[in-house]
C-alpha cells in the first residue's frame, strides 16, 4: 500500500500475508452478522430456502436480524463464522496481503504502478485467492443460507460435517460450486476494494489533507467499501444464489442469472445492497485500520528483534 516513507522501512511480504488474514479475521468477527443478513435477504425469493409453510420473510437488513435472532436465535447471526474465519485467514492473505508483491510483479520492481496495473494485480491476487480458498466460502454460504427445519434439524451439524457432505453428496467439484462466478466478483471487489483504498489514500498523502494515520485509512476504506458494493452487489447475489442451491437447480451461474432476471426483474441484482454496504464499509474500515496498525507492529517487532544489542 501507498504511504510508507523514504526513511520507513517497508514491511515484508510474510508480514504482509500474516497481517491481511489477521485484519480480515477481526473484521469479519464484528460484522458476521450482517453478513449473515445480507446472504439471507439476497436468496429470499429462491425455492430451495422459501420452501414450505414455515418459510421466513425478511425485510431490510435490521429486520432481518430482528427475526433470526427471534425464531433462530442470536447464535444464528454467527452461522458459518468458523468456516468465515477458515476463509479470510486463508483468502484475505492472499488476495490483500500478495496484492504489493503482485504489483511489484507487473512492473519488475518498480514503486511507479499505474491505474491499470493495480487493476490487474487486484484481479491477480482476487482470482488466486478464490481458486485456493473457494471450499471455506461454499461451506460459509452454506450455514448462514441454512433455516432450522420444523423437527428442529439442520442440512449441516458442522463446519467439518459440511465439507464432509458436501464432498459426499456432490462430490469434490460441489466445494468448488460457484468457483468461476466467485472469482469474477473477487476479482471485481478486489480491484475495487484494493485499488480505490490505494488512489484515495495515495491522493489524500499527495495534498496534504491527513497524516497517513487512522483518520486517513479510515476516510479511505469508506470511500473503497461503498465503490465495491455499488459494483460487485449483482456479482454477489449471483454467487450467493448458485452457491447454496441444490444439485441440479442451475446449470452454469448465467443460467441463475438470467432465471433471476427472468422471475425477480433487475432489483434482484441488488437484493440486500444495504446490507452489503453496511458489512462492506464497516468491514473495511475495520480490516483496513487493522491492517496498517498490524503491519506496522509487526515490522517495529522484528526490528526489534534484528537489531543488534
Amino acid at each position: 500500500m501507498v504511504g510508507i516513507k523514504p526513511t520507513d522501512v517497508a514491511p515484508s511480504a510474510t508480514i504482509k500475508f500474516f497481517g491481511a488474514g489477521a485484519a480480515a479475521c477481526l473484521a469479519d468477527l464484528i460484522t458476521f452478522p450482517l453478513d449473515t443478513a445480507k446472504v439471507r435477504l439476497q436468496i429470499q425469493g429462491e425455492g430451495v430456502v422459501a420452501q414450505g409453510p414455515g418459510a421466513v420473510r425478511y425485510k431490510g437488513v435490521f429486520g432481518t436480524i430482528t427475526t433470526m435472532v427471534r425464531t433462530e436465535g442470536a447464535r444464528s447471526l454467527y452461522n458459518g463464522l468458523v468456516a468465515g474465519l477458515q476463509r479470510q485467514m486463508s483468502f484475505a492473505s492472499v488476495r490483500i496481503g500478495l496484492y504489493d508483491s503482485m504489483k511489484m510483479f507487473y512492473t519488475r520492481g518498480s514503486d511507479n504502478a499505474g491505474v491499470v496495473v493495480r487493476l490487474m494485480a487486484g484481479c491477480t491476487t482476487g482470482a488466486m485467492a478464490v481458486a485456493f480458498a473457494q471450499p471455506t466460502d461454499v461451506v460459509k454460504v452454506r450455514f448462514q443460507a441454512q433455516v432450522r427445519l420444523d423437527d428442529g434439524g439442520r442440512r449441516y451439524n458442522g463446519t467439518m460435517d459440511a465439507y464432509r457432505t458436501i464432498a459426499r453428496e456432490e462430490g469434490v467439484r460441489g466445494l468448488w460450486k460457484g468457483c468461476m462466478p466467485n472469482i469474477t466478483r473477487n476479482a471485481i471487489v478486489n480491484c475495487a476494494e484494493l485499488v480505490t483504498y490505494d488512489i484515495i489514500k495515495e491522493l489524500i498523502l499527495k495534498y496534504n489533507l491527513m497524516t497517513d494515520n487512522l483518520p486517513c485509512h479510515f476516510t479511505a476504506a469508506f470511500a473503497a467499501g461503498f465503490c465495491t458494493t455499488v459494483v460487485a452487489s449483482p456479482v454477489d447475489v449471483v454467487k450467493t444464489r448458485f452457491m447454496n442451491s441444490e444439485p441440479g437447480r442451475y446449470d452454469s451461474a448465467v443460467r441463475c442469472a438470467l432465471t433471476m432476471f427472468r422471475k425477480e426483474g433487475p432489483s434482484a441484482f441488488y437484493k440486500g445492497f444495504v446490507p452489503s454496504f453496511l458489512r462492506m464499509g464497516s468491514w473495511n474500515v475495520v480490516m483496513f485500520v487493522s491492517y496498517e496498525q498490524i503491519k506496522r507492529a509487526m515490522t517495529r517487532t522484528q526490528q526489534s528483534w534484528e537489531a543488534p544489542f
